[in-house]
């Protein structure tokens, strides 16, 4: 059981890409068409994902066996920061349902719904990820502590993996 409720670390970033693109396209139906109960659906799958990284959830299923390994090699990056970011889209994915179906304040919802468009799409489009901006700057300010990824502290192995 404690391997289900496990976030990986490190994890493919190339499949984190791919997850965000789903995100991404999901959320820009959802504010094209005003179908908010995907909002429901994407705050779902960030639970999932929060919980259990991808095992849990059907999106991160698809990306990390299906798509991924398609991309070629995998390119490893820290977990923590990752979990970290799909919190974060949990968090405003439930906003959005709760502001759009529950309070009626569509256009909450919609200032939200446009803020995980840009981070997803920058995250699967240009491999800049929003949240692990913020842990990074959590971390240098010490709200998050050097222990909760020793990779991500360590800006030599940074460096390293960046380079190779």
């Amino acid at each position: 059981m404690a391997d289900v409720f496990s976030f990986p670390n490190p994890v493919n970033e190339k499949a984190a890409r791919v997850v965000a693109g789903g995100v991404f396209v999901l959320s820009i139906v959802t504010l094209a068409t005003g179908a908010y109960w995907i909002a429901v659906v994407l705050a779902c799958g960030f639970a999932a994902r929060v919980l259990s990284g991808p095992t849990l959830s059907p999106l991160g299923q698809a990306a990390t066996r299906l798509v991924a390994p398609r991309l070629g090699a995998a390119k490893l990056v820290p977990g923590p920061p990752k979990r970290f970011a799909q919190a974060i889209g949990a968090t405003m994915t439930i906003a959005i349902a709760l502001f759009a179906l529950v309070g009626h304040d569509h256009t909450v919802a919609d200032v939200l719904l446009v803020g995980i468009i840009l981070a997803s799409g920058a995250e699967s489009i240009l491999a800049f990820c929003v949240g692990c901006q913020i842990f990074a700057l959590l971390m240098r300010t010490g709200l998050i502590p050097e222990s909760v990824c020793l990779e991500c502290a360590d800006v030599r192995l940074r460096r390293a993996s960046a380079g190779g």
